[in-house]
């Protein structure tokens, strides 16, 4: 098993980062964000782009940073 290495998120310019960086950042597993995306119920909502899911990083830091958003 590998394990991704991703830049910092202070470091991330783009909008939206896919699943796995994501996961990455808040430290949970790809599957925990993708059942958050099916049930809707998780502190981060993603943006759905031709059946993939797309995690804003705005989001991110501000759950990192004590807000839920």
């Amino acid at each position: 098993m590998t394990i991704a290495t991703f830049p910092p998120i202070e470091s991330v310019t783009r909008p939206t980062v896919p699943t796995a960086q994501a996961a990455y950042y808040v430290n949970r597993k790809d599957q925990t964000l993708r059942s958050w995306a099916c049930f809707e119920n998780g502190p981060l909502h993603p943006i759905r782009i031709n059946s993939r899911l797309a995690w804003n990083v705005s989001e991110i830091k501000a759950l990192l940073n004590g807000g839920e958003k």
